[in-house]
């Protein structure tokens, strides 16, 4: 019986790459939680920026399975550890993933413009100095720069020029990027957002963000390109209504249980 998700005990390692972890099982949550739209979607190319260990490409792979036979996959990521790592994740699921050892996308722009269907990033998150950021080795997994967000805000403009015009995003963030604020930077391309899956642990609050192209949010770019102040103030209170609601369920969650 094929593999429902990536199985951790197939999954390979290195000292240098990073391993499965809380953020990694929410955006695979994520991605089974919309498991039917992902299916009803049929992608042509899926995406995976960052793979790390070859979890995630490898769970989508799978979620996809026979449905998303017809999918291409391709998988980057910084570290050449991380890339053969990957290889070996994927090999040992028996799917496939056109693997590339680059930084985000780097001298794939023109090649993949407009044809990316489906982009999963687990990026760097984690506040550091921003000396930290782009190390080599397992640092560049995680080491975010200020408030986490110096990858990030380099792979907001790179997914728009990337993803098709049916094609979805998945992103981790943690509360500490400001995911309103990332929202908002999407919602000015003309993507709709919302929360796909919401963690909390010890040590972070997660929120896996689906961003998706929307005929209203376009409309709100170009309303904010002729109007700036007052669409975006609309736009901005839109989406921290999201957050704001979200905070307010998880809140009356904790005190009933």
């Amino acid at each position: 019986m094929p593999f429902r998700i990536a199985q951790i005990r197939l999954v390979s390692s290195h000292p240098e790459v990073y391993e499965p972890c809380d953020d990694s099982f929410a955006l695979v949550d994520a991605l089974l939680a919309d498991k039917n739209n992902l299916i009803e979607h049929q992608p042509t190319l899926c995406m995976e920026v960052g793979c790390g260990s070859g979890y995630i490409i490898t769970s989508l792979a799978l979620i996809l399975g026979q449905e998303g036979s017809g999918s291409h996959y391709i998988a980057t990521d910084i570290n050449p550890h991380a890339v053969r790592v990957t290889s070996e994740t994927l090999a040992a699921h028996g799917v496939h993933a056109e693997l590339i050892n680059t930084d985000i996308a780097l001298g794939l722009e023109k090649r993949l413009a407009g044809l990316v269907d489906v982009m999963v990033v687990n990026p760097p998150y984690v506040p550091t100095p921003e000396d930290e950021v782009g190390r080599e080795g397992i640092a560049s997994a995680w080491a975010g720069g200020e408030n986490g967000r110096r990858v990030i805000d380099k792979i907001l403009p790179i997914a728009d020029n990337l993803l098709s015009d049916k094609g979805w995003l998945y992103m981790v963030t943690l509360t500490a990027n400001n995911p309103s604020e990332i929202c908002l930077q999407m919602r000015e391309r003309g993507f709709a957002s919302r929360i796909v899956v919401q963690r909390s642990t010890e040590e972070e609050s997660l929120h896996i963000i689906k961003f998706w192209r929307d005929l209203d949010a376009q409309e709100d770019a170009k309303q904010m390109a002729t109007t700036n102040k007052t669409a975006s103030g609309r736009v901005m209170e839109s989406v921290l209504s999201q957050f704001s609601l979200l905070s307010s369920w998880i809140s009356n969650s904790s005190h009933s249980s």
